[in-house]
């Protein structure tokens, strides 16, 4: 039996592995590990590769349904979208090496992602991002979101993906720690689809892509880890943070992609977290094989490194090809032809084993079960414990001391146009893009990337987050998250079929966090099985903290819908001219609840509670939304969200250019709360009557609100405004603050 006096403390404390796992690791080898060993170990039990923290948790939610061809556990979900398609999803984080070094922090967020989606044998054809910042009267975060914008574009932009979407949020829960997720989506041809596993005594792994260098070593250990405070100093940690070239990841992905088509490939895995210590140990173990590797035959951009740095380094733009000798030659050929480099640096044996050796037929420098880097780090149920005095937090509701006066400079104040990020991206490339950035969801032509096949359906694409709603009560705060997306999708015409999710909380050692993270889980289970959305997919990023506060709770999640038809294109969010102001769903009334809503919290009042969530009756108003969007009866639709009801309207105006007259109601409950389950239409005169049928036979409730037209924005007796300045408000916030001048006009 092996004990802490077996283990040398200095060694795997330096590594970040707690004295217990370092003992856990000495019963699994039955002798003490060597330093590369524990290297890897390390890096494969970080809380990155590992989820050890969260794992128990996970296995709540619902990943199965007929359409669904891989679940969680590969490098994305897939799902059959018919007509001889499949669609890959996945979303990650790159949260703390974007603070330390914005610009490639995202920048190899946005590869890294990429690569996840052409390892199944798909084309990345669509990217969403979505960013928080810190306060963006912070230069710092200003200095922070600009880098990031600079790395999702540069990169992204250049290797040739379209940005399609995502959010842009400024909260000072995010200073000193933004998030920076990243959302990728592929299309292939069904049996294109490959895993990430080794199979075949004898078969070779190939290293696919750059040389190995010291960048990234340990990032997801160092970085992932740990949170960031003042004593911090940036410079110490930019070696954790990997460095980009977009244009080697296009020459590896047209190369990988040839691989599959040539079905030259037994299995492949990509190099990002862990890098060659991951990608090895998975797909032996995925496999049920061993693997020998040649540490040696690997190629180096640096002199002098150890094993240990080559096999943690997580140096971009690499993958790891499972081939048959016998297609050998043509693999290096295809990769010849793309100028990838490509070298042979093991071999897949019997017996579950992966060696590290100096040579193939020299020393053996590491030995250790594949599995017990995969499969076997620990599990941990960390204790859970509710913030203290919660129930009267959640009495003391905002809405409760609505004094009266005039709320037209409350929804001034919510008005922000962020368009200054997305008209930074290319989303027009592949010509697939049929409604852009800055609608409720994004909507894509699906066709085959390859052959250029046109099936006639959409994908709606939509990524959400709400933090707010989530600090007040993280488990219904999630079902309303996985409701607004299906709204979003609705205002498309789009249906959900997959989910995949970001889960970004702060330390996992403070019981209240692992509580904020087991009730999002509960949150999320339980409004998927409502709205039968399989769960394909995800990431989580713990130990989001600074100065040792820890971030609000921040669920983010990116949902992939189908629509049948693109016969007419979603008018999206605006009013027009002529047009009456309905809105679908139950409305909000005085009692609604204003807990967790944007205008409490600019007033800082935090407390209060979300109102209920009626999951059969939002999935009864987006069934009707999608029909009435299909069928062309409306010329605007807006989900109601952050905001409320007010700010709702008001962005339709701003984005329609016209002005409105409408009766919300005299309460501030009635004009900000926001309550789930609504979308505001603007509707022709000559198309009430039937849209009112639609609805009807439907059994949803619409709120006739009012008309459009002249140059105010009247919403209920207490917001007035002029159109003209609820337009400059919102386009120029963003801009000006990021010193880019006025770009209204």
């Amino acid at each position: 039996m092996t004990n802490a006096a077996d283990v040398d403390p200095d060694i795997h404390r330096a590594l970040g592995l707690t004295d217990e796992e370092a003992v856990e690791i000495a019963a699994l080898l039955g002798r003490r590990p060597n330093h590369l060993e524990l290297a890897m170990y390390s890096v494969m039990w970080s809380e990155h590769c590992s989820y050890k923290s969260s794992r128990i948790h996970l296995k709540r939610l619902p990943t199965e349904a007929p359409w669904v061809l891989v679940g969680p556990g590969e490098n994305a979900g897939v799902i059959d979208v018919g007509d001889g398609l499949a669609v890959a999803l996945r979303i990650e984080s790159h949260n703390h090496p974007s603070a330390i070094e914005p610009y490639q922090g995202a920048a190899t967020g946005v590869g890294g992602i990429i690569r996840d989606i052409f390892t199944m044998g798909a084309r990345p054809i669509a990217l969403m991002d979505p960013l928080r910042f810190g306060p963006l009267d912070e230069a710092r975060s200003r200095w922070i979101a600009e880098g990031v914008v600079s790395g999702v574009s540069g990169y992204g932009n250049a290797v040739g993906v379209p940005t399609v979407g995502g959010e842009t949020v400024f909260d000072e829960t995010y200073r000193g720690n933004p998030l920076v997720n990243v959302f990728c989506l592929g299309i292939m041809p069904t049996e294109r689809l490959v895993l990430g596993q080794a199979s075949g005594t004898g078969n070779l792994a190939v290293l696919l892509g750059s040389s190995t260098g010291r960048d990234g070593i340990g990032g997801v250990s160092v970085l992932a880890s740990a949170g960031f405070d003042d004593d911090a100093n940036d410079e110490s940690k930019r070696p954790s943070v990997q460095v980009g070239d977009p244009y080697e990841e296009k020459r590896l992905l047209e190369a990988c992609l040839e691989l599959l088509n040539e079905d030259l490939v037994v299995g492949i895995q990509d190099l990002g977290g862990a890098g060659l210590s991951c990608a090895t140990s998975e797909t032996a173990s995925r496999g049920g094989v061993g693997m020998d590797v040649d540490v040696t035959a690997i190629p180096r951009r640096e002199d002098g490194m150890e094993p240990f740095e080559v096999m943690t380094s997580e140096s971009q733009e690499r993958m790891l090809a499972i081939v048959e000798p016998s297609g050998l030659d043509r693999v290096l050929k295809i990769c010849e032809k793309w100028e990838v480099r490509s070298d042979v640096i093991g071999i897949v044996t019997e017996g579950g084993a992966l060696r590290i050796r100096d040579g193939f037929d020299g020393e053996v420098l590491a030995d250790v079960p594949a599995t017990t880097l995969h499969e076997n780090a620990p599990l941990y149920d960390r204790p859970r414990q509710a913030p203290v005095g919660l129930a009267a937090r959640r009495a003391n509701d905002p809405s409760l001391d609505d004094e009266g006066g005039d709320l037209t400079d409350d929804l001034m104040a919510m008005l922000c146009d962020t368009s200054w990020v997305h008209r930074q991206y290319d989303h027009q490339l592949f010509l697939n893009t049929v409604v852009a950035p800055g609608d409720d969801a994004s909507l894509l032509r699906l066709r085959d990337p390859e052959t250029g096949f046109d099936t006639g359906k959409g994908l709606g694409l939509t990524a959400d987050g709400n933090h707010r709603w989530c600090a007040v009560d993280p488990n219904l705060g999630t079902q309303h998250l996985v409701a607004e997306s299906v709204m979003n999708l609705a205002c498309v015409g789009a249906e959900p079929k997959a989910l995949v999710n970001c889960l970004n909380f702060g330390n996992p050692e403070h019981p209240e966090v692992m509580w904020q993270l087991s009730e999002s889980v509960d949150g999320m289970t339980a409004a998927c099985t409502a709205f039968d959305i399989p769960v394909v997919g995800g990431n989580v990023s713990l130990y989001n903290e600074s100065n040792g506060s820890d971030i609000d709770p921040t669920p983010v999640v990116a949902v992939v819908g189908l629509r049948d038809s693109l016969t007419s294109i979603p008018p999206g969010a605006r009013l027009c001219e002529d047009s009456r102001v309905l809105v679908v769903g139950t409305a909000a009334d005085a009692k609604s609840p204003l807990g967790g809503s944007r205008w409490a919290w600019a007033h800082g009042k935090t407390e209060g509670s979300l109102a209920a969530l009626d999951a059969a009756a939002v999935a009864a108003t987006a069934a009707l939304v999608r029909k009435l969007v299909v069928d062309g009866l409306v010329n605007g639709v807006h989900d109601v969200a952050e905001g409320g009801l007010a700010c709702t309207i008001a962005e339709m105006a701003v984005r329609g250019r016209v002005g409105c007259r409408t009766d919300i109601g005299s309460s501030r409950a009635e004009a900000f709360s926001e309550a789930p389950g609504r979308i505001v239409l603007s509707v022709g005169a000559g198309q009430v009557t039937a849209v009112l049928a639609v609805a009807d036979s439907a059994g949803v409730d619409v709120t006739d609100l009012g008309s459009t037209g002249g140059d105010r924005i009247a919403i209920g007796p207490r917001i007035g405004a002029l159109l003209v300045d609820a337009m400059s408000t919102s386009a120029d916030r963003l801009a000006d603050a990021m010193g880019s001048g006025t770009t209204s006009g």
